[in-house]
């Protein structure tokens, strides 16, 4: 790691450092090597910042405190950023990416292909998980990539029934990995972090925060070629990824449901939109010319 990525992890670990004021910052200054010298007025007048957050800035900069933070951040898990030659490719070419990603688990995950991203309902009914199986097991003799969000229900399903089938699966976090979240999931992001991988935009002792999950959905959409949903309501936090996923430009498949079930009025929407309709693995397999069994790198 060099010091222009030290640089740029130390500016991460800064409380109310945006990704909009990193990028700034970078652009004027594409090495990092004047932040640790500019005085707050120069903050201020380079990125029109109050002069509150500047002395923050200036300070937090200055801590040393924050500087040994980073250090154990990084000799205790896997730290990669826009700089390195390791950040997914599939990654770099999406609007606004992710300027620093924090790694448990087998980083190589993440130059393996294919990968799809699975999402759907907190509460899924009895169907979704009959159907999960009906479509995934297939795949698993592609080791298909399953990314998904460690989250309750569709999320935690996919994750298990990659694990339960030794096939990979990457779970991307809306929070540090010193707080799970939900509590329940405590066990799966152990068993995830043994052969799988975990990711997390945020630094290890960062909570997650509300707006934090909508901002992790263009990571999972980001490193898959296409977003399957499971189920989920019209009006649910897993359209979000779907809408990441068509910004990106990515494949938007969508199981279909009864026209009476609440939970699969999203999906039944999204094919009425345009969503690929799947009745079965092979609708997902023909869109990645995939016809023989995938062997994994490892």
């Amino acid at each position: 790691m060099d010091k222009r990525e030290w640089r740029l992890i130390h500016l991460h670990h800064i409380k109310g450092m945006s990704r909009s004021l990193l990028r700034k910052v970078i652009n004027y200054d594409p090495n990092l090597e004047q932040i640790y010298h500019w005085k707050k007025e120069k903050w201020q007048d380079l990125f029109n910042i109050s002069d509150q957050k500047a002395k923050y800035i200036v300070e937090q900069l200055n801590n040393k405190s924050i500087q040994r933070k980073v250090v154990r951040h990084v000799k205790t898990y896997q730290v990669i950023t826009i700089f390195s030659e390791n950040y997914p490719a599939s990654l770099k070419v999406i609007p606004d990416p992710p300027l620093v990603l924090y790694l448990h688990g087998n980083p190589s995950l993440l130059t393996n292909s294919p990968n799809l991203s699975v999402v759907g309902t907190r509460y899924p009914s009895k169907y979704a998980l009959s159907i999960m199986n009906q479509i995934l097991i297939p795949l698993f003799k592609f080791n298909i990539v399953i990314t998904s969000g460690m989250a309750k229900g569709i999320d935690g399903f996919a994750h298990q029934l990659a694990l339960q089938h030794n096939n990979p699966t990457i779970a991307v976090l809306g929070g540090g990995f010193q707080h799970i979240y939900p509590k329940e999931n405590l066990s799966l992001f152990n068993q995830l972090a043994k052969e799988n991988l975990i990711i997390s935009e945020y630094p290890p002792d960062q909570p997650p925060k509300k707006y934090h999950f909508p901002e992790r959905n263009r990571i999972i959409s980001g490193l898959s070629f296409g977003t399957l949903v499971i189920e989920a309501k019209k009006k649910s936090g897993t359209l979000i990824t779907v809408d990441q996923a068509l910004e990106q430009g990515k494949e938007v498949f969508a199981i279909p449901g009864s026209i009476l079930a609440e939970t699969s009025s999203g999906c039944n929407q999204l094919i009425q939109d345009g969503a690929k309709l799947i009745q079965s693995s092979n609708d997902i397999l023909e869109e990645c010319n995939l016809t023989q069994p995938f062997e994994i790198k490892n």
